[in-house]
């Protein structure tokens, strides 16, 4: 397992960790626990959880094998967060995670999902960022720090104004250029980095050959290219994947381990192969999930990145209903109200792109 230093802190954490929001089964509590156990017997020490993720289990499951990893003797870390703009909820939300995950402290704690500038501002006169700071005043969090898809020079913004000791943010080979500003302010004020989205939601691993470019070695698999490219950024403390269940716990820690540093003309080889239309491909967030007509939205974006990346729709509409159980006729419910758009955490043109898809899809 390779380890680095998170921010001016003295805590080694493992290049890769456990991001708790996609359990294969949830609500078996002790087989998703045991998932969790086989990662930090893997070396995985930074664990990443909150409330409502996994059908609001992932708390439960973390608090299951925090129990048994305590008796284990190994340090981790655990991460936790609240995304509420008031003071008190806060502070009742973050007592909340410390009796589901049987700690007395919580390593990170975050000021989570930063979406906008007003939001930002919101926290600060809502009371969640004094709240966040006084709790670790008291030790019930050890690290105050924010997670966010804004910008990289919002981000920078948000990190220069002094509050926390690390961010947490979307970034991969695919959109690395969106929030490269972000990552340089955290370097420059020796904040840890987690990076959050390394895979671009699956695209990266589940577009086939149409990423191939992205290799800088003929032996490279899609998941170690992706892993790869983060891994030769030392300003990166960790990166989080979501893991199922232990196998994909194994793939990801070997693509780790299979790490040699990219010499430079491979890093410039990657750096000439990223498209600048990388940083409009959608990442599956699924924050677009507001529509008050049902829309799928995610659904469609990301069949608009297969329509991107391969240049034609061909088979997409049996993408749309074999793996979304979407249909084209959905579209036809779209005001273009705007919802979607005001969510996205990227800012994406969403009506725009439901008008380009369906034209390609009627076109077949």
């Amino acid at each position: 397992m390779i380890y680095r230093k998170y921010g001016k802190s003295k805590i080694d954490l493992a290049a890769i960790g456990f991001g708790g929001m996609r359990f294969e089964s949830p609500h078996d509590t002790d087989a998703s626990a045991e998932t969790v156990l086989h990662a930090y017997e893997k070396g995985i020490t930074y664990f990443d959880t909150a409330p409502g993720y996994c059908e609001d289990q992932s708390e439960i499951i973390m608090g299951r094998a925090i129990s048994e990893m305590k008796k284990r003797g190994n340090p981790f870390t655990i991460s936790t967060k609240s995304n509420k703009s008031d003071g008190d909820t806060v502070r009742a939300e973050l007592e909340t995670s410390l009796k589901r995950l049987n700690v007395d402290s919580i390593d990170f704690y975050n000021c989570w999902y930063v979406l906008s500038m007003e939001d930002w501002a919101g926290r600060k006169s809502g009371g969640a960022v004094q709240a966040i700071l006084k709790a670790k005043e008291e030790g019930l969090i050890k690290h105050a720090v924010f997670s966010t898809h804004l910008a990289g020079p919002d981000i920078r913004k948000v990190i220069e104004e002094g509050y926390f000791e690390g961010v947490t943010l979307g970034y991969s080979v695919m959109n690395s250029a969106y929030r490269q500003e972000g990552i340089e302010a955290a370097a420059e004020n020796d904040m840890g980095v987690i990076v959050m989205n390394p895979l671009g939601g699956g695209l990266i691993t589940g577009s086939g050959d149409a990423l191939d470019f992205l290799k800088v070695r003929p032996e490279q698999s899609m998941l170690e290219s992706a892993l790869h490219f983060l891994l030769n950024d030392e300003r990166i403390s960790s990166f989080l994947v979501g893991f199922r269940n232990k196998d994909d716990v194994d793939s990801a820690v070997a693509a780790v381990e299979s790490f040699k540093a990219y010499t430079e003309s491979e890093m410039n080889h990657v750096e000439r192969s990223i498209s600048h239309d990388f940083n409009s491909l959608c990442t599956s967030c699924r924050y677009c999930d507001v529509c008050p007509e049902d829309i799928q939205v995610w659904a469609f974006q990301e069949c608009w990145n297969h329509l991107k990346l391969k240049g034609n729709a061909e088979g997409l509409s049996d993408r749309l209903k074999w793996y979304w159980s979407a249909s084209l006729s959905e579209l036809e419910r779209c005001t273009s109200c705007g919802a979607c758009e005001a969510a996205c955490t990227q800012k994406l043109p969403i009506i725009d792109r439901f008008a380009e898809l369906e034209k390609a899809l009627k076109s077949l």
